[in-house]
Protein backbone atom coordinates (compact mmCIF):
# COMPACT_ATOMS: atom_id res chain seq x y z
CA UNK A 1 0.00 0.00 0.00
CA UNK A 2 1.35 3.41 -0.99
CA UNK A 3 1.60 6.26 1.67
CA UNK A 4 0.74 10.17 0.37
CA UNK A 5 3.12 12.39 1.73
CA UNK A 6 1.43 14.96 3.49
CA UNK A 7 1.45 18.45 1.74
CA UNK A 8 2.27 21.46 3.34
CA UNK A 9 -1.06 23.68 2.75
CA UNK A 10 -1.35 26.82 1.37
CA UNK A 11 1.65 29.33 -0.46
CA UNK A 12 4.51 31.25 0.59
CA UNK A 13 2.88 33.91 1.14
CA UNK A 14 0.32 32.61 3.57
CA UNK A 15 3.04 30.98 5.77
CA UNK A 16 4.55 33.92 6.60
CA UNK A 17 1.71 35.21 7.14
CA UNK A 18 0.73 33.02 9.35
CA UNK A 19 4.08 33.09 11.09
CA UNK A 20 3.42 36.89 11.71
CA UNK A 21 0.57 36.53 13.12
CA UNK A 22 1.40 33.90 15.66
CA UNK A 23 4.53 35.73 16.63
CA UNK A 24 2.48 38.62 17.07
CA UNK A 25 -0.30 37.05 19.05
CA UNK A 26 2.51 35.46 21.25
CA UNK A 27 3.84 39.15 22.67
CA UNK A 28 -0.33 40.42 22.57
CA UNK A 29 -0.99 38.91 26.41
CA UNK A 30 2.17 40.30 28.13
CA UNK A 31 1.18 43.62 26.35
CA UNK A 32 -3.02 43.55 27.27
CA UNK A 33 -1.63 43.90 30.98
CA UNK A 34 -0.31 47.56 30.46
CA UNK A 35 3.08 48.87 29.72
CA UNK A 36 5.56 47.97 32.50
CA UNK A 37 8.88 46.01 32.95
CA UNK A 38 7.35 42.56 33.09
CA UNK A 39 5.00 42.96 30.36
CA UNK A 40 7.85 44.30 28.37
CA UNK A 41 10.43 42.22 29.36
CA UNK A 42 7.44 38.89 28.33
CA UNK A 43 6.78 40.56 25.34
CA UNK A 44 9.87 41.81 23.38
CA UNK A 45 11.57 38.83 22.12
CA UNK A 46 8.46 38.30 20.09
CA UNK A 47 8.44 42.06 19.26
CA UNK A 48 12.32 41.64 17.96
CA UNK A 49 11.30 38.43 16.04
CA UNK A 50 8.47 40.29 14.03
CA UNK A 51 10.71 43.05 13.13
CA UNK A 52 13.83 40.62 12.37
CA UNK A 53 15.99 44.13 13.48
CA UNK A 54 19.53 43.45 14.95
CA UNK A 55 18.20 45.32 18.22
CA UNK A 56 14.53 46.58 20.11
CA UNK A 57 13.74 48.00 23.22
CA UNK A 58 10.73 49.65 25.03
CA UNK A 59 10.74 52.42 26.82
CA UNK A 60 8.16 53.93 28.62
CA UNK A 61 7.71 58.10 28.65
CA UNK A 62 9.15 59.35 31.78
CA UNK A 63 11.47 62.22 31.92
CA UNK A 64 14.25 60.39 31.37
CA UNK A 65 12.74 57.59 29.95
CA UNK A 66 13.64 54.08 31.74
CA UNK A 67 14.58 51.30 28.82
CA UNK A 68 12.13 49.00 30.22
CA UNK A 69 13.56 46.20 27.87
CA UNK A 70 16.42 45.07 25.83
CA UNK A 71 16.54 42.52 22.71
CA UNK A 72 19.49 41.69 20.60
CA UNK A 73 22.97 43.42 20.00
CA UNK A 74 24.24 46.47 21.20
CA UNK A 75 22.51 46.94 24.86
CA UNK A 76 25.72 49.32 25.60
CA UNK A 77 23.77 52.04 23.77
CA UNK A 78 20.89 52.22 26.41
CA UNK A 79 22.49 55.21 28.04
CA UNK A 80 21.69 56.92 24.69
CA UNK A 81 18.24 56.01 24.12
CA UNK A 82 16.43 58.58 26.74
CA UNK A 83 17.35 61.27 24.63
CA UNK A 84 15.77 59.54 21.68
CA UNK A 85 12.94 58.86 23.55
CA UNK A 86 12.45 62.76 24.96
CA UNK A 87 12.61 63.92 20.68
CA UNK A 88 10.08 61.51 20.08
CA UNK A 89 7.83 62.18 22.63
CA UNK A 90 8.11 66.12 21.84
CA UNK A 91 6.95 65.54 18.33
CA UNK A 92 4.96 62.37 18.76
CA UNK A 93 5.49 60.86 15.77
CA UNK A 94 8.47 58.01 14.38
CA UNK A 95 11.71 59.51 14.11
CA UNK A 96 14.54 58.46 12.48
CA UNK A 97 18.05 59.14 14.21
CA UNK A 98 21.65 58.46 12.18
CA UNK A 99 25.21 57.60 13.30
CA UNK A 100 25.72 60.81 15.21
CA UNK A 101 22.84 59.92 17.41
CA UNK A 102 24.45 56.98 18.44
CA UNK A 103 28.25 57.11 18.82
CA UNK A 104 30.11 53.96 19.26
CA UNK A 105 33.50 53.20 19.43
CA UNK A 106 33.27 49.52 19.48
CA UNK A 107 34.06 47.84 15.93
CA UNK A 108 31.62 46.01 13.96
CA UNK A 109 28.53 47.19 16.62
CA UNK A 110 25.69 46.94 14.26
CA UNK A 111 23.70 49.87 16.40
CA UNK A 112 24.37 52.51 14.26
CA UNK A 113 20.82 54.17 13.51
CA UNK A 114 17.73 54.08 15.09
CA UNK A 115 13.79 54.15 14.58
CA UNK A 116 11.98 55.25 17.28
CA UNK A 117 8.00 55.02 17.29
CA UNK A 118 5.57 56.35 19.93
CA UNK A 119 3.08 53.69 21.71
CA UNK A 120 -0.04 55.39 22.15
CA UNK A 121 -3.17 55.04 24.43
CA UNK A 122 -6.08 57.86 24.19
CA UNK A 123 -3.92 60.16 22.51
CA UNK A 124 -0.99 60.29 25.11
CA UNK A 125 2.46 58.89 24.91
CA UNK A 126 2.89 56.18 27.19
CA UNK A 127 6.41 54.62 25.87
CA UNK A 128 8.33 53.98 22.91
CA UNK A 129 8.93 51.07 20.63
CA UNK A 130 12.91 51.83 19.35
CA UNK A 131 14.74 49.48 16.48
CA UNK A 132 18.34 49.17 15.99
CA UNK A 133 19.93 48.63 12.84
CA UNK A 134 23.77 49.08 11.04
CA UNK A 135 21.89 50.66 8.05
CA UNK A 136 18.57 52.54 7.33
CA UNK A 137 15.70 52.12 5.41
CA UNK A 138 12.38 53.03 4.81
CA UNK A 139 10.78 49.16 4.98
CA UNK A 140 12.24 49.29 8.40
CA UNK A 141 10.47 52.68 9.71
CA UNK A 142 7.24 51.97 7.75
CA UNK A 143 7.32 48.32 9.83
CA UNK A 144 8.61 49.75 13.34
CA UNK A 145 5.71 52.74 13.28
CA UNK A 146 3.06 49.92 12.36
CA UNK A 147 3.68 47.51 15.25
CA UNK A 148 4.34 50.24 17.31
CA UNK A 149 0.50 51.00 16.24
CA UNK A 150 -0.14 47.36 16.98
CA UNK A 151 1.31 47.24 20.37
CA UNK A 152 -0.83 50.75 20.81
CA UNK A 153 -3.81 48.68 20.51
CA UNK A 154 -2.90 46.29 23.24
CA UNK A 155 -2.26 48.68 25.51
CA UNK A 156 -5.61 50.48 24.52
CA UNK A 157 -7.29 46.78 25.43
CA UNK A 158 -5.17 46.84 28.38
CA UNK A 159 -6.55 50.09 29.76
CA UNK A 160 -9.99 49.41 28.44
CA UNK A 161 -9.61 46.09 30.63
CA UNK A 162 -8.46 48.24 34.01
CA UNK A 163 -10.94 50.74 33.52
CA UNK A 164 -13.69 48.50 33.56
CA UNK A 165 -12.26 46.90 36.52
CA UNK A 166 -11.94 50.33 38.40
CA UNK A 167 -15.75 50.67 37.16
CA UNK A 168 -16.82 47.15 38.87
CA UNK A 169 -14.98 48.31 41.57
CA UNK A 170 -16.59 51.69 42.12
CA UNK A 171 -19.90 49.63 41.73
CA UNK A 172 -19.59 47.01 43.61
CA UNK A 173 -18.03 49.93 46.24
CA UNK A 174 -21.90 51.86 45.95
CA UNK A 175 -23.69 48.21 46.00
CA UNK A 176 -22.24 48.05 49.80
CA UNK A 177 -23.29 51.73 50.74
CA UNK A 178 -26.65 50.40 49.73
CA UNK A 179 -26.72 47.74 52.30
CA UNK A 180 -29.72 48.72 53.93
CA UNK A 181 -28.86 49.99 57.59
CA UNK A 182 -32.59 49.10 57.89
CA UNK A 183 -31.68 46.09 57.53
CA UNK A 184 -28.94 46.14 59.76
CA UNK A 185 -31.03 48.17 62.55
CA UNK A 186 -33.71 45.15 62.41
CA UNK A 187 -31.17 42.32 62.40
CA UNK A 188 -28.90 43.57 65.51
CA UNK A 189 -32.76 44.00 67.08
CA UNK A 190 -34.17 40.72 65.80
CA UNK A 191 -31.10 38.89 67.81
CA UNK A 192 -30.88 41.18 70.86
CA UNK A 193 -34.77 39.68 71.64
CA UNK A 194 -33.26 36.42 71.60
CA UNK A 195 -30.47 37.31 73.82
CA UNK A 196 -32.39 36.58 77.04
CA UNK A 197 -35.57 33.90 75.65
CA UNK A 198 -33.34 31.76 73.32
CA UNK A 199 -29.51 32.79 74.01
CA UNK A 200 -28.95 29.81 71.93
CA UNK A 201 -30.83 31.26 69.04
CA UNK A 202 -29.33 34.30 69.30
CA UNK A 203 -25.29 33.22 69.44
CA UNK A 204 -26.60 31.37 65.74
CA UNK A 205 -27.91 34.18 64.31
CA UNK A 206 -24.98 36.68 65.75
CA UNK A 207 -22.55 34.38 63.50
CA UNK A 208 -24.72 34.71 60.64
CA UNK A 209 -24.99 38.52 60.92
CA UNK A 210 -20.99 38.42 61.44
CA UNK A 211 -20.18 36.18 58.57
CA UNK A 212 -23.25 38.24 56.05
CA UNK A 213 -21.17 41.36 56.53
CA UNK A 214 -17.74 39.57 56.44
CA UNK A 215 -18.77 38.31 53.06
CA UNK A 216 -20.90 41.87 51.81
CA UNK A 217 -17.92 44.09 52.42
CA UNK A 218 -14.68 41.70 51.62
CA UNK A 219 -12.08 43.61 49.86
CA UNK A 220 -11.01 40.91 47.07
CA UNK A 221 -12.23 39.64 43.69
CA UNK A 222 -14.94 41.16 41.61
CA UNK A 223 -16.38 37.32 41.10
CA UNK A 224 -17.19 34.69 43.16
CA UNK A 225 -19.18 31.40 42.97
CA UNK A 226 -22.61 30.85 42.60
CA UNK A 227 -22.24 28.54 46.28
CA UNK A 228 -20.83 31.47 47.95
CA UNK A 229 -23.19 34.00 47.01
CA UNK A 230 -26.26 31.73 47.98
CA UNK A 231 -24.67 31.03 51.16
CA UNK A 232 -24.54 34.67 51.94
CA UNK A 233 -28.35 34.87 50.58
CA UNK A 234 -29.35 32.08 52.92
CA UNK A 235 -27.61 33.99 55.62
CA UNK A 236 -29.88 37.27 55.14
CA UNK A 237 -32.52 35.20 54.92
CA UNK A 238 -32.07 33.32 58.33
CA UNK A 239 -31.78 37.23 59.75
CA UNK A 240 -35.25 38.20 58.12
CA UNK A 241 -36.86 35.20 59.22
CA UNK A 242 -35.79 36.11 62.62
CA UNK A 243 -37.79 39.26 62.40
CA UNK A 244 -40.51 37.97 59.93
CA UNK A 245 -41.35 35.02 61.42
CA UNK A 246 -43.48 32.48 59.88
CA UNK A 247 -44.68 35.37 57.58
CA UNK A 248 -41.68 34.70 55.50
CA UNK A 249 -41.36 31.45 53.82
CA UNK A 250 -38.63 30.68 51.34
CA UNK A 251 -37.91 27.56 48.78
CA UNK A 252 -34.29 27.19 47.70
CA UNK A 253 -34.24 24.66 44.00
CA UNK A 254 -30.36 24.62 43.27
CA UNK A 255 -28.68 22.35 40.88
CA UNK A 256 -25.57 21.15 41.83
CA UNK A 257 -23.55 21.62 38.81
CA UNK A 258 -23.94 25.36 38.83
CA UNK A 259 -22.46 25.87 42.24
CA UNK A 260 -18.86 26.09 40.93
CA UNK A 261 -19.90 28.52 38.06
CA UNK A 262 -18.17 31.96 38.70
CA UNK A 263 -20.37 34.99 38.91
CA UNK A 264 -20.13 38.65 39.63
CA UNK A 265 -20.13 39.50 43.57
CA UNK A 266 -23.29 40.49 44.87
CA UNK A 267 -24.99 39.99 42.01
CA UNK A 268 -28.12 38.00 43.53
CA UNK A 269 -28.24 39.45 46.90
CA UNK A 270 -29.26 42.82 46.24
CA UNK A 271 -32.66 40.91 44.27
CA UNK A 272 -33.20 39.26 47.58
CA UNK A 273 -33.46 42.03 49.38
CA UNK A 274 -35.61 43.84 46.78
CA UNK A 275 -37.94 41.15 47.28
CA UNK A 276 -38.67 40.94 50.63
CA UNK A 277 -38.32 44.92 51.00
CA UNK A 278 -40.45 45.50 48.42
CA UNK A 279 -42.54 42.50 47.21
CA UNK A 280 -43.11 41.30 51.01
CA UNK A 281 -42.75 44.20 53.49
CA UNK A 282 -46.24 45.99 52.69
CA UNK A 283 -48.19 42.69 52.18
CA UNK A 284 -50.24 41.80 54.89
CA UNK A 285 -49.57 38.25 56.15
CA UNK A 286 -45.87 38.21 54.35
CA UNK A 287 -45.23 36.28 51.87
CA UNK A 288 -43.36 33.66 49.75
CA UNK A 289 -39.94 33.95 48.12
CA UNK A 290 -38.52 30.86 45.39
CA UNK A 291 -34.85 31.32 44.66
CA UNK A 292 -34.35 28.65 42.28
CA UNK A 293 -30.80 28.23 39.73
CA UNK A 294 -30.61 26.01 37.02
CA UNK A 295 -28.28 24.32 34.66
CA UNK A 296 -28.83 24.89 30.79
CA UNK A 297 -26.63 23.55 28.98
CA UNK A 298 -23.97 26.79 28.07
CA UNK A 299 -25.47 28.89 30.85
CA UNK A 300 -26.90 29.15 34.53
CA UNK A 301 -30.06 30.21 34.72
CA UNK A 302 -30.85 31.68 38.51
CA UNK A 303 -34.16 33.55 39.16
CA UNK A 304 -35.72 35.25 42.22
CA UNK A 305 -39.29 35.30 42.73
CA UNK A 306 -41.75 36.36 45.20
CA UNK A 307 -45.60 36.46 45.91
CA UNK A 308 -45.52 40.24 47.06
CA UNK A 309 -47.22 43.42 46.07
CA UNK A 310 -45.63 43.58 42.86
CA UNK A 311 -44.19 46.77 41.01
CA UNK A 312 -45.11 49.25 38.38
CA UNK A 313 -42.93 48.27 35.43
CA UNK A 314 -42.31 51.95 34.31
CA UNK A 315 -40.59 52.43 37.99
CA UNK A 316 -38.61 48.97 37.18
CA UNK A 317 -37.63 50.12 34.05
CA UNK A 318 -36.46 53.49 36.03
CA UNK A 319 -34.87 51.69 38.41
CA UNK A 320 -32.60 49.52 35.76
CA UNK A 321 -31.54 52.52 34.05
CA UNK A 322 -30.14 53.62 37.09
CA UNK A 323 -32.79 56.33 38.67
CA UNK A 324 -30.81 57.18 41.73
CA UNK A 325 -34.02 59.07 43.24
CA UNK A 326 -36.07 55.50 44.00
CA UNK A 327 -35.30 53.33 47.12
CA UNK A 328 -34.11 50.09 44.97
CA UNK A 329 -31.38 48.21 46.34
CA UNK A 330 -28.72 47.79 43.75
CA UNK A 331 -31.11 46.70 41.37
CA UNK A 332 -29.58 48.85 38.23
CA UNK A 333 -25.83 48.16 39.69
CA UNK A 334 -26.77 44.61 39.09
CA UNK A 335 -27.80 44.86 35.65
CA UNK A 336 -25.48 46.94 34.78
CA UNK A 337 -22.74 44.83 35.74
CA UNK A 338 -23.92 41.72 34.31
CA UNK A 339 -24.27 43.49 31.06
CA UNK A 340 -21.00 44.99 31.57
CA UNK A 341 -19.18 41.90 32.10
CA UNK A 342 -21.17 39.12 29.63
CA UNK A 343 -22.29 42.19 27.34
CA UNK A 344 -26.28 43.55 26.56
CA UNK A 345 -27.98 40.38 25.73
CA UNK A 346 -27.25 39.03 29.91
CA UNK A 347 -28.92 41.92 31.71
CA UNK A 348 -31.93 41.31 34.22
CA UNK A 349 -35.32 40.36 33.04
CA UNK A 350 -38.00 41.58 35.14
CA UNK A 351 -41.63 40.49 35.17
CA UNK A 352 -44.09 41.90 37.47
CA UNK A 353 -47.37 43.78 38.02
CA UNK A 354 -49.36 45.63 40.85
CA UNK A 355 -50.20 43.22 42.80
CA UNK A 356 -49.21 40.38 40.90
CA UNK A 357 -45.17 39.55 42.61
CA UNK A 358 -41.94 40.25 40.94
CA UNK A 359 -39.95 37.33 39.24
CA UNK A 360 -36.25 38.86 38.19
CA UNK A 361 -34.11 36.64 35.86
CA UNK A 362 -30.27 36.38 35.64
CA UNK A 363 -28.55 34.43 32.99
CA UNK A 364 -24.99 33.85 33.26
CA UNK A 365 -22.57 32.30 30.58
CA UNK A 366 -21.07 29.12 32.68
CA UNK A 367 -17.75 30.13 30.80
CA UNK A 368 -16.77 33.56 29.96
CA UNK A 369 -13.24 35.63 28.89
CA UNK A 370 -12.51 37.04 31.67
CA UNK A 371 -14.43 35.60 34.54
CA UNK A 372 -13.11 33.34 37.36
CA UNK A 373 -12.79 33.74 40.77
CA UNK A 374 -9.31 35.25 42.33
Amino acid sequence: MRLRRRRHLGTDADRTTFRTLHTASLAGPALREGLHRASAERSIRHLHALLGAPALALTDSGVPAEVLAWEGSGAHHQGQLPALVAETVERVATRVFERSDLPCDQPGCPVRNAVVSPLLVEERVVGTLATFTAYPTAGLARATDEVARWVSGQLELAELDASRTRLMEAEVRALRAQISPHFIYNSLGAIASFVRTDPDRARELLLEFADFTRYSFRRHGEFTTLAEELRSVERYLLLEQARFGDRLRVTLRIAPEVLPVAVPFLCIQPLVENAVRHGLEGREGGGHISIVALDRGQECVIEVEDDGVGEDPARVRRALAGDGSLDSVGLGNVDGRLRAVYGDDHGLVVETAAGAGTKVTVRVPKFAPGVHVR
